[in-house]
This record gives structure tokens, sequence and C-alpha cells, in this order.
């Protein structure tokens, strides 16, 4: 019998998880998860763990429990190709023409501020909508659309 499966979390191999994770809580309206019990905050956890595993992995979830979880973790090597996985940000979904290119660059302009940076602009050509292609602080590929 096939397991079921009840939630998906998408994780991120990245440099440094708590930065690349309160980057996406700004983003999406995420939170941090209350820490495990019999710690005050994720700092206290956090210096209870080996020193080769301190700031190795944090996580932020969506604080209404429909998107899915995010996870982050320490890997050694760098970001070196272009993402096989992207996360598409929905901030013009049911608007069209220039009403949806306005709501992506505004939101494109509020994730420059946050630290992210805006690679491409692909206005609506006839077929496919206006979409604003971006990456994250660490570099990583995601679209608003």
């Amino acid at each position: 019998m096939a397991a079921t499966v009840r939630q998906v979390q998408v994780t991120f191999d990245c440099a440094e998880p708590e930065r690349l994770a309160r980057f996406w809580c700004d983003v999406l309206g995420y939170v941090i998860p209350d820490p495990p019990d019999g710690f005050a905050d994720w700092d206290e956890f956090d210096r209870a763990l080996p020193p080769e595993h301190q700031g190795s992995a944090f996580a932020c979830q969506d604080p209404f429990g429909v998107g899915p979880r995010l996870f982050f973790q320490r890997v050694p090597e760098g970001k070196v190709v272009k993402n096989r996985v992207h996360l598409d940000v929905r901030v013009g979904s049911g608007l069209v023409g220039a009403e949806r290119l306005a709501a992506l660059m505004a939101e494109s302009d509020r994730l420059v501020a946050l630290g992210a940076t805006r690679i491409r602009v692909m206005e609506a050509d006839g077929i496919d909508e206006s979409c604003i292609v971006m990456q994250d602080v660490e570099g990583n590929e995601f679209c608003l659309d």
C-alpha cells in the first residue's frame, strides 16, 4: 500500500540558512516556526548543537498552514547553474495587461529593497501574460507572475 502524501516541503541548499529563510518570510508573509520544546528560542537551540551543526538549517512556514513549509540547509558548495525547480510567487493572478504589469513591478520593487535582484521583465506578448524573473539573496531564481 502506498503512503499518502499529506504535506510538501520545499528544500533550498544555501550558504546562509537563516538569512535566506528570513528573506522568504518577508516575500511570502511566512513565519519562523516555534523552537523545539525545551528551548526559549532558535538561538538557544542552535547553541545546543555541536559546533559543526550550528547555523546549518532554518525553516519558515505559512502561518495559516496552507502553503508548503520551506526548509533551508547549508551546503559547502555555491550555486553554479540555473535552478531546475523554482518558485512562482503569484502576485498578478486575475490581473491582465498594464494592471498586471504594474502589480508585478510594485512587488518587484519591494523585493529588490529586501535584497532580491530583478533579472528580466517579460511583458505580455499576446499569448502569455507578463511575469518578472527574479533572484533571491543567494541567487536562486523565482518568478513573479
